[in-house]
């Protein structure tokens, strides 16, 4: 691994969020090594988000995916491993959709095709948070306003990338990996994660105590502590 002050580090947001999802870490973060911040805002499939991704990205670089962009990460390392030095999968999963979970994001684009876009629901909102920061109104603020910055066109592509599953794909990944899951996630389980980690030989997964979803926005220091020792130790 190269020294921190010289590696550069890519980041890659979750649904309908933006690079702002790292703000309470930015500080931290520049000093571990150049960031970067990936677009899933442009393309309709995980394929195209990842191709995307890597056309603008560095020659090689430690690449974090955190929720759907850990999908887009995944794909990353199917495209082009060998410009991934290491792999940090927030808040994610491997697991493809279900039918049902197809037809439920398929129902709610052609819905929204027909509506103003106004941002997330509330349910989607508070389902992203632990239980005690349901009532964050700052939080909520935060995560609408980036919402809102992304719009109705960004909704309807990012609800039409529907995942697949590449059962091989995870036992290719060699390059050290982190895994990150949090205690109260309801969007994401401690199962998936685990499979992950079983799968990826050699990863380390971590729990973050008192947390939903938004563990970047939840729990910034100690999601950062946890990254500084994983850099370190690689």
């Amino acid at each position: 691994m190269p020294h921190s002050d010289t590696q550069d580090l890519l980041f890659l947001p979750g649904f309908m969020l933006t690079e702002a999802l790292w703000d309470d870490m930015r500080d931290g973060l520049a000093a571990l090594g150049h960031c970067h911040f990936g677009d899933l805002s442009q393309d309709g499939s995980i394929i195209d988000m990842a191709a995307h991704v890597l056309e603008n990205a560095p020659p090689r670089f430690v690449l974090f995916g955190f929720s759907m962009g850990g999908f887009v990460a995944q794909q990353i390392m199917r495209q082009a491993p060998e410009r991934v030095t290491a792999l940090a999968l927030l808040n994610t999963s491997s697991r493809p959709q279900t039918p049902q979970e197809m037809a439920q994001h398929l129902a709610q684009i052609e819905m929204a095709r027909n509506i103003p876009f106004k941002g997330l629901t509330s349910r989607a909102l508070a389902a992203s948070v632990h239980p005690s920061r349901r009532g964050d109104t700052a939080l909520r603020d935060r995560l609408q306003a980036m919402a809102l910055k992304n719009g109705k066109e960004v909704f309807l592509r990012q609800m039409g990338a529907l995942r697949s599953d590449d059962p091989a794909g995870l036992e290719k990944i060699n390059c050290p990996t982190l895994i990150v899951t949090s205690s109260d996630d309801a969007l994401r389980s401690l199962a998936e994660s685990k499979h992950m980690a079983q799968a990826i030989a050699g990863s380390r997964m971590v729990v973050i105590p008192d947390c939903g979803h938004m563990t970047p926005l939840e729990k910034p220091l100690e999601l950062l502590a946890e990254i500084r020792q994983w850099l370190a130790q690689i």
